[in-house]
Protein backbone atom coordinates (compact mmCIF):
# COMPACT_ATOMS: atom_id res chain seq x y z
CA UNK A 1 0.00 0.00 0.00
CA UNK A 2 1.56 3.24 -0.83
CA UNK A 3 1.55 6.14 1.08
CA UNK A 4 -1.05 8.09 -0.51
CA UNK A 5 -3.28 5.16 -0.28
CA UNK A 6 -2.20 5.01 3.82
CA UNK A 7 -2.96 8.83 4.36
CA UNK A 8 -6.05 8.25 2.83
CA UNK A 9 -6.89 5.67 4.99
CA UNK A 10 -6.08 7.35 7.93
CA UNK A 11 -7.89 10.05 7.19
CA UNK A 12 -11.33 8.28 5.82
CA UNK A 13 -11.20 5.89 9.13
CA UNK A 14 -10.27 8.64 11.82
CA UNK A 15 -10.34 6.57 14.63
CA UNK A 16 -7.03 4.43 14.43
CA UNK A 17 -7.20 1.57 17.13
CA UNK A 18 -3.82 1.27 18.91
CA UNK A 19 -3.87 -2.89 19.56
CA UNK A 20 -1.60 -3.41 22.68
CA UNK A 21 -0.44 -7.31 23.43
CA UNK A 22 -2.35 -9.15 20.83
CA UNK A 23 -1.91 -12.60 20.39
CA UNK A 24 -2.05 -14.28 16.66
CA UNK A 25 -4.76 -16.42 17.61
CA UNK A 26 -7.48 -13.53 18.90
CA UNK A 27 -6.49 -10.74 16.34
CA UNK A 28 -8.32 -11.83 13.38
CA UNK A 29 -11.58 -11.93 15.57
CA UNK A 30 -11.06 -8.51 17.01
CA UNK A 31 -9.90 -6.89 13.87
CA UNK A 32 -12.87 -8.34 12.25
CA UNK A 33 -15.34 -6.97 15.00
CA UNK A 34 -13.62 -3.48 14.61
CA UNK A 35 -14.02 -3.72 10.82
CA UNK A 36 -17.78 -4.31 11.20
CA UNK A 37 -18.13 -1.21 13.44
CA UNK A 38 -16.59 0.83 10.87
CA UNK A 39 -13.36 1.00 11.66
CA UNK A 40 -10.51 -0.95 8.77
CA UNK A 41 -7.24 0.54 9.67
CA UNK A 42 -5.42 -0.39 12.70
CA UNK A 43 -2.31 0.14 14.77
CA UNK A 44 -0.99 -3.26 16.26
CA UNK A 45 2.25 -2.72 18.96
CA UNK A 46 5.21 -5.07 18.38
CA UNK A 47 7.15 -4.65 21.60
CA UNK A 48 5.53 -7.37 23.19
CA UNK A 49 5.82 -10.88 22.08
CA UNK A 50 3.45 -12.25 19.51
CA UNK A 51 2.92 -8.64 18.08
CA UNK A 52 4.97 -9.30 14.91
CA UNK A 53 3.20 -12.27 13.87
CA UNK A 54 -0.36 -10.53 15.05
CA UNK A 55 0.44 -8.26 11.87
CA UNK A 56 1.87 -11.19 10.08
CA UNK A 57 -1.94 -13.11 10.89
CA UNK A 58 -4.28 -9.88 10.64
CA UNK A 59 -2.66 -8.94 7.15
CA UNK A 60 -2.62 -13.16 5.69
CA UNK A 61 -6.54 -12.47 6.56
CA UNK A 62 -7.07 -9.48 5.47
CA UNK A 63 -5.13 -8.21 2.94
CA UNK A 64 -6.16 -4.80 1.56
CA UNK A 65 -9.36 -5.13 3.22
CA UNK A 66 -7.63 -3.66 6.61
CA UNK A 67 -5.10 -1.07 6.81
CA UNK A 68 -2.35 -2.38 9.41
CA UNK A 69 0.15 -0.55 11.10
CA UNK A 70 2.91 -1.40 13.34
CA UNK A 71 3.23 0.50 16.91
CA UNK A 72 6.15 1.36 19.01
CA UNK A 73 8.84 0.76 16.56
CA UNK A 74 11.82 2.12 18.07
CA UNK A 75 14.65 1.60 15.49
CA UNK A 76 15.23 0.97 11.97
CA UNK A 77 15.54 -2.79 12.56
CA UNK A 78 12.03 -2.88 14.19
CA UNK A 79 11.09 -1.05 10.50
CA UNK A 80 12.33 -3.87 8.79
CA UNK A 81 10.92 -6.89 11.08
CA UNK A 82 7.36 -4.92 10.88
CA UNK A 83 7.95 -4.44 6.80
CA UNK A 84 8.71 -8.00 6.84
CA UNK A 85 5.55 -8.84 8.65
CA UNK A 86 3.44 -6.86 6.07
CA UNK A 87 2.73 -4.12 8.66
CA UNK A 88 1.28 -0.81 5.34
CA UNK A 89 2.24 1.56 7.53
CA UNK A 90 4.71 2.56 11.02
CA UNK A 91 4.07 4.19 13.85
CA UNK A 92 7.01 5.19 16.45
CA UNK A 93 6.48 6.79 20.28
CA UNK A 94 9.56 8.84 19.22
CA UNK A 95 11.89 10.76 17.25
CA UNK A 96 13.93 8.16 15.64
CA UNK A 97 15.69 9.50 12.48
CA UNK A 98 16.84 6.29 11.65
CA UNK A 99 13.58 4.85 11.57
CA UNK A 100 12.12 7.28 9.66
CA UNK A 101 15.55 7.13 7.26
CA UNK A 102 14.84 3.75 6.35
CA UNK A 103 10.73 3.91 6.29
CA UNK A 104 11.28 6.64 3.73
CA UNK A 105 14.05 4.01 1.83
CA UNK A 106 11.46 1.71 1.86
CA UNK A 107 8.61 4.29 0.57
CA UNK A 108 6.79 2.91 3.31
CA UNK A 109 4.72 5.62 5.63
CA UNK A 110 5.51 7.01 9.25
CA UNK A 111 3.74 8.24 11.53
CA UNK A 112 6.18 9.60 14.27
CA UNK A 113 5.50 10.26 17.80
CA UNK A 114 7.07 13.55 19.31
CA UNK A 115 5.02 15.98 21.83
CA UNK A 116 7.28 19.24 22.12
CA UNK A 117 7.01 21.73 19.01
CA UNK A 118 10.45 21.25 18.40
CA UNK A 119 10.19 17.42 18.63
CA UNK A 120 7.64 17.66 16.06
CA UNK A 121 9.02 20.16 13.49
CA UNK A 122 11.99 17.77 14.27
CA UNK A 123 9.93 14.73 13.28
CA UNK A 124 8.66 16.22 10.14
CA UNK A 125 11.35 18.02 8.88
CA UNK A 126 13.36 14.61 9.03
CA UNK A 127 10.72 12.97 6.84
CA UNK A 128 7.53 11.62 9.15
CA UNK A 129 4.54 11.67 6.76
CA UNK A 130 2.82 12.32 9.82
CA UNK A 131 3.49 13.23 13.88
CA UNK A 132 1.69 11.18 16.31
CA UNK A 133 1.63 14.00 19.32
CA UNK A 134 2.10 11.43 22.26
CA UNK A 135 1.32 11.11 25.25
CA UNK A 136 -2.15 13.54 24.26
CA UNK A 137 -3.75 13.35 27.78
CA UNK A 138 -0.73 14.69 29.59
CA UNK A 139 -1.05 18.24 27.70
CA UNK A 140 -4.70 18.50 26.73
CA UNK A 141 -7.13 19.69 23.86
CA UNK A 142 -6.23 23.60 24.43
CA UNK A 143 -2.17 22.30 24.35
CA UNK A 144 -3.20 20.87 20.69
CA UNK A 145 -5.64 23.83 19.52
CA UNK A 146 -2.12 26.27 20.18
CA UNK A 147 0.13 23.68 18.17
CA UNK A 148 -1.97 24.34 14.95
CA UNK A 149 -0.85 27.91 15.12
CA UNK A 150 2.85 27.79 14.31
CA UNK A 151 2.82 23.91 13.13
CA UNK A 152 -0.71 24.00 11.23
CA UNK A 153 1.31 22.57 8.16
CA UNK A 154 2.56 19.61 9.69
CA UNK A 155 -0.28 16.64 10.14
CA UNK A 156 -1.06 15.63 13.72
CA UNK A 157 -2.48 12.57 15.02
CA UNK A 158 -2.89 12.56 18.94
CA UNK A 159 -2.26 9.71 20.82
CA UNK A 160 -2.71 8.49 24.27
CA UNK A 161 -5.62 9.29 26.53
CA UNK A 162 -8.13 9.82 23.53
CA UNK A 163 -12.02 8.66 24.51
CA UNK A 164 -15.71 9.25 23.28
CA UNK A 165 -15.92 12.36 25.47
CA UNK A 166 -12.62 14.34 24.11
CA UNK A 167 -12.34 13.61 20.40
CA UNK A 168 -14.72 15.46 19.45
CA UNK A 169 -12.06 18.61 20.45
CA UNK A 170 -9.44 16.78 18.68
CA UNK A 171 -10.98 16.79 15.89
CA UNK A 172 -12.50 19.87 15.74
CA UNK A 173 -8.90 21.09 16.02
CA UNK A 174 -7.83 19.64 12.70
CA UNK A 175 -6.50 16.13 14.18
CA UNK A 176 -5.56 14.11 11.20
CA UNK A 177 -7.27 11.48 13.04
CA UNK A 178 -6.84 9.94 16.60
CA UNK A 179 -5.26 6.86 18.24
CA UNK A 180 -7.83 5.34 20.45
CA UNK A 181 -5.83 2.75 22.89
CA UNK A 182 -8.06 -0.29 24.71
CA UNK A 183 -10.83 1.86 25.38
CA UNK A 184 -12.44 0.66 21.45
CA UNK A 185 -11.22 -3.05 21.77
CA UNK A 186 -11.13 -4.21 25.06
CA UNK A 187 -14.24 -5.90 25.45
CA UNK A 188 -15.51 -9.43 26.44
CA UNK A 189 -17.30 -9.94 23.07
CA UNK A 190 -16.68 -9.10 19.18
CA UNK A 191 -20.10 -7.65 19.21
CA UNK A 192 -19.32 -4.95 21.88
CA UNK A 193 -16.20 -4.21 20.24
CA UNK A 194 -18.33 -3.71 17.15
CA UNK A 195 -21.11 -1.30 19.20
CA UNK A 196 -17.86 0.17 20.16
CA UNK A 197 -16.22 1.03 17.32
CA UNK A 198 -19.73 2.52 15.50
CA UNK A 199 -20.03 4.66 18.42
CA UNK A 200 -16.75 6.43 18.05
CA UNK A 201 -16.98 6.57 14.34
CA UNK A 202 -20.19 8.25 14.92
CA UNK A 203 -18.88 11.01 17.31
CA UNK A 204 -15.96 11.42 14.94
CA UNK A 205 -18.27 12.03 12.44
CA UNK A 206 -20.27 14.58 14.58
CA UNK A 207 -16.95 16.53 14.50
CA UNK A 208 -15.87 16.70 10.87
Amino acid sequence: MNKESVLERLKSSGIIPVMRNMKPEKIVNIVDALLKGGLSTVEITIEQEGGLEAIREAKSHFGEKVCIGAGTVMSSEDVQLAIDAGADFIVTPIVSKTAIALANQKDCFIACGALTPTEIHEAYISGADLVKVFPADSMGVNYFKNLQGPLKHIPLMPTGGINIENLVDYVKNKAICVGVGSAIYQYDTDEEITNVAKEFVAAYRSAK
